[in-house]
């Protein structure tokens, strides 16, 4: 049905409902027994207020609400259209007709009458209709029961929508943890008990799903509720924050699967967007790797700033073209400039750099996938080492005013290739500030989730397939955060950079991998152990049980952001940290083994832990006649 015969309907049902509501006002008036000297003007009566009234309810914009969500505020609508046609009609009586026609007399009771049998009936008519409707979705053998957490707005609300919809969940009790609303009701669904008592109540009604509908709780609260309904084994669906939520309104599409994330137990970090803007809105900003999933959400954040110009630089086209794509499509004001260039490629970044001039670079291009860089060291050499070095002298020689790098807490003593060339890109950045205008600094955080290669991914498509999900250890413990967490701290340390600093998020508690791969199971509707299994592989080449953040010689400052500390600066000169890295690059023309490359990584950071021992002498013997050649050339 259109809207415009909607609205015709409505009206048409309206003029029937004043007209019948002005007649039983004259028979309550003269006891079912109207004079003729009155009954003569009813006619007149009833098409002026008709016409008033409509007009006056159409201005309050009645026939514009969707009364299957009739509440008391289209309630008032409706005594607002029907007292001020009242008062116009009782105004234009009075001033205007009777002057003319004096013969037209109205008795006064008749107006106050007339409008409340019309408040009644036009208003009773929209909520008959509704309850109706309530009524009319009975629970069906396809439903999925379902418990609502929250017996406040967002979950009345909740219930209207899936009493009204198609959906396969049908709400068959709520869990509030006001004592007061126990053993109450709410649009006939009963409150049957609080937090605590989800576990029983699941069993008792046979609940197969949980609704979380409290879009104002804190996240350590969240955490605590999701950490009672893993108990039960059910689905558990969440919806919005409220300011997602539009008028008023939950769509079953807005309720999403509860995530990860949820469990963590930590509120995102809240940063200073005005500082953030300072340093931003109106300057060239340039982004490596800006395809992948860190430094395409850091393009989109960065969008929301207004530079002067994005430029989005990676080697894959493909990946650059889609985010490329997405800018455009947001921001269509926004001067975008993409860019597929290798860092590896010096004279490249070069001729970048003399053409876009870009005054605050973000640097999160890298090789990060611990495993493959264990057996491909010369790679993660390439690209992580000798990629920043590139990068970072581009932005000190073009002038840049600010630099930051995205670093891990794999390179804290670092045990793997991955996170020792990480740490020898955080020295280039620190000893390259002592000699740059420029503002160098690194930014240090742990896993995030839904990267790509994090194990979240792959723990879901495990369980998609019916497992097992693989944990190499049962100990293993990681920090993380979520991306736009991540991306959200890299802009903020940019603002709070004063050059030389390594910058590391609280990333609050630790969380087991383990742990992290039961509560994935458990959330997509399955019992760890029974219906998935969970198999444990061993720690793999480079891997540790748990990550730092911060080592011993850095020691940890606080910032004035209350969640972002920051580490203090290296002590090595920037002409070290270059002689070391030339050790690297005649290395790499060498065509050394990975047990070579590792030794020599071990010289350059010694808190590397390299967990190979290499066994052939010969090899010992290469690999020494090789550092002394380089250090040679290296004081030359």
């Amino acid at each position: 049905m259109s809207r415009v015969v909607r609205t015709l309907i409505l009206m048409l049902v309206d003029t029937i409902l004043i007209c019948s509501s002005i007649y039983l006002a004259y028979l309550l008036r003269f006891d079912f027994d109207i004079k003729p000297v009155y009954a003569d003007k009813i006619p007149y009566v009833m098409i002026l207020t008709a016409i008033l009234v409509l007009n006056s309810l159409y201005y309050f914009k009645v026939y514009r609400k969707l009364w299957q969500y009739a509440s008391i505020g289209d309630l008032i609508s409706i005594i607002k259209g029907v007292n001020v046609g009242s008062i116009l009609f009782f105004t234009i009586h009075h001033l205007g007709v009777l002057y003319y026609y004096p013969e037209l007399v109205v008795p006064r009771s008749i107006y106050a009458l007339s409008a409340l049998i019309m408040m009644l009936s036009i208003g009773g008519s929209r909520f008959v209709w509704r309850i109706l409707h309530d009524n009319y979705i009975k629970i069906q053998p396809h439903h999925r029961r379902t418990l609502i957490v929250g017996a406040g707005s967002a979950g009345t609300m909740i219930v209207k929508e899936l009493k009204h919809s198609n959906s396969e969940y049908y709400p068959v009790a709520f869990i509030d943890d006001d004592a007061n609303k126990t053993t109450l009701e709410v649009l006939g669904v009963p409150i049957v008990g609080n937090r605590m008592d989800i576990p029983k109540i699941v069993e008792k009604y046979h609940i197969q799903d949980i609704i979380i509908a409290l879009p104002s709780l804190s996240k350590a609260e969240t955490a605590e509720i999701l950490a009672i309904c893993k108990e039960t084994h059910c689905m558990i669906k969440i919806i919005p924050k409220m300011k997602d939520l539009i008028n008023g309104k939950v769509a079953i599409k807005k309720i999403r699967d509860v995530g990860v994330e949820d469990l963590l137990g930590r509120d995102p970090v809240k940063v200073d967007l005005v500082e953030m803007s300072n340093y931003l809105s109106g300057h060239t900003v340039l982004v490596t790797g800006a395809g992948g999933s860190i430094g395409s959400e850091l393009c989109l954040q960065l969008a929301t700033f207004s530079p002067k110009k994005l430029i989005l630089l990676g080697h894959g086209e493909n990946s650059i073209y889609e985010i490329e794509l997405e800018l455009r499509n947001k921001f269509p004001d926004l001067q975008i400039e993409a860019v597929i260039a290798d860092i590896q490629d010096k004279y490249r970044l070069n001729q970048v750099f003399d053409i876009q001039r870009p005054e605050v670079v973000f640097h999160a291009a890298a090789h990060k996938h611990v495993p493959l860089m264990e057996h491909n060291p010369i790679e993660a050499i390439k690209n992580n080492v000798i990629g920043t070095k590139n990068v970072a002298e581009c932005s000190h020689e073009y002038k840049s005013l600010r630099f930051v790098m995205i670093s891990t807490d794999k390179a804290v003593n670092p045990t793997n290739v991955m996170g020792a060339c990480k740490r020898i890109a955080e020295m280039i950045v620190q000893s390259l500030d002592k000699i740059s205008e420029t503002q160098f600094a690194a930014v240090r955080f742990g896993n995030v989730l839904g990267s790509r290669g994090s194990v979240i991914p792959i723990f879901k498509k495990q369980i998609e397939q019916g497992g097992p999900v693989t944990v190499t250890h049962p100990d293993m413990i990681r920090y993380f955060m979520t991306i736009p967490e991540a991306v959200q701290l890299v802009i903020q340390t940019g603002a709070l950079a004063r050059g030389g600093e390594i910058f590391i998020l609280d990333m609050g508690n630790p969380v087991k991998i383990s742990d992290l791969a039961k509560d994935l199971i458990q959330l997509s509707g399955f019992e760890p152990g029974k219906d998935i299994k969970v198999e444990y592989t061993g720690i793999r080449p480079g891997e540790k049980l748990f990550e730092e953040i911060l080592t011993r010689e850095e020691g940890a400052v606080a910032t004035k952001h209350n969640r972002i500390y920051v580490g203090q600066a290296s002590g090595m000169s920037y002409d070290e940290v270059i002689n070391n890295v030339r050790k690297l690059e005649h290395l790499m023309k060498l065509s050394p083994s990975v047990a070579e490359v590792k030794q020599v990584l071990k010289e350059v950071v010694p808190t590397y832990q390299c967990n190979e021992q290499i066994g052939v002498q010969a090899v010992k013997e290469s690999v020494r006649a090789s550092l002394e050649m380089v250090a040679t050339i290296g004081t030359k």
